[in-house]
């Protein structure tokens, strides 16, 4: 099996969906310029399951917030880890990314983000 993906869980308050769909559309396009095969952002909407946590538990999320479950998809991980290095120090991710954690309206706010690297176990076409 091959490959490799990032995961990752966040609250993004519901009035502002729209403006981080428009960002993480153009954050999208950076990952895939820096080897990325596919980059997916998705929105909760049925998240509760008797017996297990919720995402919107494990994040903390307060009920005017969305849940947005993502994964970048990458041919391996070395690919993936130069990614990593390189993603954050392009300049138009934080051109991007600054308006997203100004102090006076937090749309993003990493520290209640869930993330994780993940090799294959099982791949099922």
């Amino acid at each position: 099996m091959t490959g490799y993906i990032d995961g990752f869980v966040l609250p993004i308050p519901r009035a502002y969906l729209s403006e981080y769909r428009e960002v993480a559309k153009s954050v999208a396009e950076i990952w895939k310029q820096y080897g990325a095969l596919a980059y997916f952002e998705y929105v909760g909407e049925d998240l509760t399951l008797e017996g297990v946590r919720s995402f919107a538990e494990v994040v903390e999320a307060k009920n005017d917030e969305a849940i947005v479950f993502g994964w970048v998809v990458f041919p391996s991980k070395e690919v993936r880890d130069r990614a990593n290095a390189e993603v954050p120090n392009d300049p138009r991710m934080s051109d991007l990314v600054t308006p997203l954690t100004d102090s006076s309206r937090l749309i993003f706010d990493a520290s209640r983000m869930v993330y994780g690297g993940f090799q294959p176990l099982v791949q099922s076409k």
